[in-house]
């Protein structure tokens, strides 16, 4: 992976994500060594999604936010309901009228 295509607010997002992770796990007092066990990861899978590093897979995140307690806002991130500038979009092509085709007016 080439670490110099990374747009810095990724690059941010992933360091604050670890970050807060590392918190978590830190507040539910349970050592790193007990939850990259638990999640089937290394420690040193488990230290590198802590630092924010890129190139740590999306599954190995998935299985930390599961053993936090926490799966259930990661299956919620691109959910349609939270996706303003979609829903915008999506707002801005509805129809103006809403006719109803003249055969289906007779068969009423």
């Amino acid at each position: 992976m080439d670490i110099n295509n990374t747009p810095l607010p990724v690059k941010r997002a992933l360091k604050k994500l670890g970050q807060d992770l590392c918190d978590a796990r830190k507040r539910r007092r349970i050592p790193m060594r007990l939850a990259a066990e638990r999640a089937g990861i290394s420690r040193a899978t488990l230290n590198k999604i802590e630092k924010g590093e890129e190139g740590v897979s999306l599954g190995a995140y998935a299985k930390i936010l599961f053993i936090l307690g926490m799966i259930q806002r990661f299956a919620e991130i691109a959910d349609p309901k939270f996706d303003e500038v979609g829903l915008g979009l999506e707002a801005e092509n509805l129809p103006k009228r809403i006719r109803i085709p003249r055969k289906e007016k007779r068969d009423s």
